[in-house]
């Protein structure tokens, strides 16, 4: 099961960095604006928010390997229909679906190794999710070797070959049993359950940590470009840099002795904002050198989130841990899109500089859910 999540995981990280890493060739092809790449962006958090979110009742109630396939095979035809051509209405609805398959998967994922792993949850999660940072990582120099032979549709592409790769690759793996599959209540009945003020703490930290990553990733080409004038080359590596500091940041926390709780995530917030503020109000060059630091600094947000929403809501997990995705999500869909419209107005650096502000977010949000932990 650990391989087959590492699986998921890695061409969900390079999912997320498509859109980035292709910035300035699909701007060119489609004739977009700032604003309207980060709306492209945007949707595929938007879809990622609705698969998370809506296959968590489903992965609590039914058996978890024909949902992973279905997943798998339709974020795959989704990827494989990229052409060169695209309208803008056409990539957001491919790209739309893509994140909606991808989520679900996602949710599958979670549900599985929290209810496998219980309260040790924390460090296999943190294992697979690495495969998302590590996907990432590789997915901008690969794009960069593949745009001196061939055009950034194959990239798409290849991804959705990967996905079409873990349909066949589910049913050779056995996968944890839906915890509600013997009751009577309606489908809907795991979510009900998991929606109460405990969970909004968690879902608060996911909305600010996924736009901020979503911000930095699909924006940093322009970035770079902007403010200190480096071509797109750099602006690539500046995300794998970004994404192979969320590498080294997972893999710090999993060498550590101590289980994870929330303190860890009021630290992240502040150490972020911390690099985002010194990093980008100085124009701090390399730019590698300001986004590996600040993917340090946010590295573990996420799994961690997702172990001590499994946690606290343990008998529902797929259902809450897909709600506080797809507030995640949510938070990728609309901070770049506006973060976007704030490049345009103000210049990539103003917006880059307002991101700060989520950061106080994911401090508040999680110090919240630290002192809720014994209600």
């Amino acid at each position: 099961m650990i391989r087959l999540s590492f699986g998921a995981l890695l061409a969900f990280g390079a999912c997320l960095v498509l859109v980035g890493a292709n910035q300035q060739e699909i701007a060119a092809q489609l004739g977009l604006d700032l604003a309207e790449t980060g709306l492209l962006g945007a949707v595929l958090a938007l879809g990622i928010g609705i698969g998370v979110a809506g296959a968590g009742p489903l992965v609590d109630r039914w058996s978890r390997r024909p949902i992973f396939a279905v997943a798998s095979l339709g974020a795959g035809v989704s990827l494989l229909a990229f052409s060169g051509e695209l309208t803008l209405i056409r990539a957001a609805l491919q790209v739309g679906l893509a994140g909606c398959f991808i989520g679900a998967q996602e949710t599958v994922v979670n549900a599985s190794i929290g209810e496998r792993f219980g309260a040790r949850a924390s460090k296999p999660l943190l294992i697979v999710h690495s495969a998302a940072t590590l996907g990432a990582v590789l997915t901008p120099f690969g794009i960069g070797w593949l745009a001196t032979r061939t055009d950034w549709t194959t990239s798409f592409q290849l991804a959705g070959a990967f996905e079409l790769a873990l349909a066949a690759a589910v049913w050779a793996v056995r996968l944890p049993p839906p915890p509600h599959r013997d009751r009577k209540s309606t489908l809907l009945a795991p979510l009900f359950e998991v929606m109460q003020p405990a969970i909004v703490p968690f879902a608060l930290v996911g909305f600010a940590y996924v736009g901020v990553e979503s911000t930095l990733s699909i924006f940093a080409v322009p970035y770079v470009d902007e403010v200190l004038g480096l071509d797109g080359t750099r602006g690539r590596s500046s995300i794998s840099a970004f994404w192979g500091g969320l590498l080294l940041g997972r893999l710090l926390v999993l060498a550590w002795q101590r289980e994870a709780d929330a303190r860890l995530l009021v630290g992240a917030g502040i150490g972020g904002g911390l690099v985002i503020a010194i990093g980008v109000g100085w124009a701090v060059s390399p730019p590698e050198l300001v986004f590996a630091a600040c993917g340090i600094s946010f590295g573990f947000v996420f799994p961690v989130m997702i172990a001590l929403t499994g946690q606290r809501f343990s008998a529902a997990q797929g259902s809450a841990t897909g709600l506080v995705a797809g507030c995640a999500a949510l938070g990728g869909f609309v901070i770049p899109w506006l973060h976007g419209a704030l490049g345009d107005a103000l210049g990539v650096r103003p917006s880059f500089l307002l991101l700060v502000g989520w950061c106080l977010v994911i401090v508040v949000a999680a110090r919240s859910a630290w002192q809720r932990r014994t209600t």
